[in-house]
């Protein structure tokens, strides 16, 4: 009975929410709770085609969605693409050509098992729910049907509209969204060194998997200009003694 009334929690307060802390005006550890899993995450696509955080828990689920942005490979991407969910049971049995690089950063975040459901409208993937658990197996039915019945709550909401929810898919330069900075460091990117937004970006992602880091922080030191992506054909160096005018 509890989890059916965080699940009804869950529903009925998936909206905007006028809070400060996100879009959504519930908390997502509820909502974890409701679907007997560890975290969850909710995704959603911008028009430039990457993705954008919208809901997540602390911890694991926010790594692991870093981790999947940074890296572009994982449950989420092949959601994005195939507009079907994917289910890991058991994260230690997928064959490591499927993501190389990812399956060892969820290893070490402990992630044992990843169910990731589409946010869509027929076959158009508008974003992603990604719910993680540390011990591996399949998911409960119920945990399968209240996933479906939040992704579907927020896809409507999605559809709603309005000006934040439009700022938000559009990643409006100066927005407070959680990759903001993402975006405008890869309009930034691609004027240095003379290439499309996004091959940019993809340059980006590249540095930061390379130093270890997260894209996000990556972002933030192209965006303060301590970092410049200008092609001299050694790749990105320090920004020291570069001006402040101009990307």
């Amino acid at each position: 009975m509890g989890a059916d009334r965080d699940l009804a929690a869950v529903l009925g307060h998936l909206a905007p929410s006028g809070a400060d802390t996100g879009l959504v005006g519930v908390d997502p550890a509820v909502c974890a709770r409701a679907l007997a899993v560890d975290g969850v995450a909710v995704s959603v696509l911008t028009d430039s085609g990457s993705s954008e955080v919208l809901w997540c828990s602390d911890g694991a689920s926010a790594r692991l969605e870093e981790q999947q942005f940074t890296l572009g490979q994982g449950p989420g991407p092949e959601v994005g693409v195939r507009c079907a969910p994917v289910l890991v049971p058991d994260m230690s049995r997928v064959p490591a050509d499927r993501w190389p690089m990812l399956l060892p950063e969820a290893a070490a975040l402990g992630i044992g098992a990843v169910f990731c459901f589409p946010l869509h409208v027929g076959s158009a993937c508008l974003g992603t729910l990604t719910l993680q658990r540390a011990a591996p197996g399949p998911p409960a039915e119920a945990t399968t049907t209240g996933a479906w019945l939040v992704a579907n709550a927020l896809t409507a909401v999605l559809l709603e509209g309005g000006p934040r929810w439009d700022a938000f898919a559009s990643a409006e330069g100066g927005s407070d969204f959680y990759r903001a900075a993402v975006h405008q460091a890869s309009g930034m990117i691609s004027v240095q060194a003379g290439v499309p937004v996004a091959q940019a970006l993809l340059r980006l992602r590249a540095h930061a998997f390379r130093h270890g880091r997260r894209v996000s922080e990556v972002a933030e030191d192209v965006v303060a200009r301590r970092l410049s992506f200008r092609d001299d054909g050694d790749g990105p160096a320090a920004a020291a003694g570069e001006g402040t005018d101009g990307p």
